[in-house]
């Protein structure tokens, strides 16, 4: 059987110049698009970020909140664009973004005095702070092309945010503005959110370790079955689904610590959480 290299071709985007070739072989559907479950799966992840930033303007939530998910639905658009061209400029268009809403999640964890004025000498260091971190970060990226950097950083932030959430339920002065049960809710859903996105990168290693044999599977199980084996399509769709439970965690510690716990609840919405506004 032929590997999933063997199967790849040049399409209507030309050569591939990224630094990233992922299992699913190029071009097999449509010669307008490289990889064609890798590529659509991105809706997923446009349909979160688009139904969350509905919902903040709904409930009438901090722009902040909106401008995070602006970069959801970008990493979802670059991701689109990365996968159905293979080219490095769109890998760019993929991997920048997730640094910079990853970034911007710490940024909210660490503003944690009251109001959501940015103003205040201490917010606006943050946030120059954070513009010269996504900065210094896109120049040496460009500078030092290789995956493994970016996926390193985007750990270390992740896992910042992490034990910053479990700081500030714990040990932090702030505890004490968030009462017991909202500290368990803030707790599952940034758990949930993290298991989530830790699956995907189990589902997104094993479709590396074991493409030559999930390319033989394919073959042998045939389409449009085989598109249940696109472990990296299963990493889009996991992620994105861990980072909107992520992003329902930090929008209520944050509205507990900065604003009245009592304004807020986590609510649900058909099958997913929201954080919603009490007193409208």
């Amino acid at each position: 059987m032929p590997s999933a290299n063997e199967l790849s071709q040049h399409g209507f985007f030309g050569p591939i110049t990224a630094s990233l070739d992922w299992c699913e072989a190029n071009y097999q559907f449509s010669h307008y698009i490289a990889e064609l479950a890798n590529t659509l799966s991105n809706f997923f992840t446009l349909y979160l970020a688009i139904r969350g930033a509905r919902q903040l303007q709904q409930e009438s939530l901090p722009g902040r909140f909106v401008v995070s998910c602006i970069g959801f639905a970008l990493i979802g658009v670059g991701s689109f664009a990365f996968h159905a061209s293979l080219l490095y400029e769109a890998q760019l268009l993929d991997e920048l973004p997730m640094i910079y809403v990853a970034s911007m999640g710490i940024w909210f964890l660490y503003d944690c005095q009251p109001g959501f004025d940015l103003s205040s000498t201490q917010t606006k260091l943050r946030i120059a702070f954070l513009l010269l971190f996504d900065g210094l970060f896109t120049w040496s990226y460009a500078v030092y092309r290789n995956p493994v950097y970016h996926q390193v950083v985007f750990a270390i932030l992740i896992i910042s945010c992490a034990i910053r959430i479990a700081y500030l339920l714990k040990w932090s002065p702030v505890r004490t503005r968030i009462p017991d049960d909202k500290k368990h809710v803030i707790a599952s859903m940034f758990t949930t959110g993290a298991l989530t996105f830790a699956s995907g990168f189990f589902v997104w290693n094993l479709d590396i370790i074991f493409c030559d044999t999930l390319t033989r599977w394919k073959q042998t199980v045939g389409w449009p079955a085989a598109f249940l084996l696109e472990g990296h399509s299963w990493w889009h769709l996991l992620t994105g689904l861990g980072t909107y439970y992520m992003f329902i965690g930090i929008q209520y510690i944050t509205l507990c610590i900065k604003d009245d716990h009592r304004k807020f609840s986590v609510a649900r919405r058909s099958w997913l959480p929201y954080v919603k506004r009490l007193d409208n």
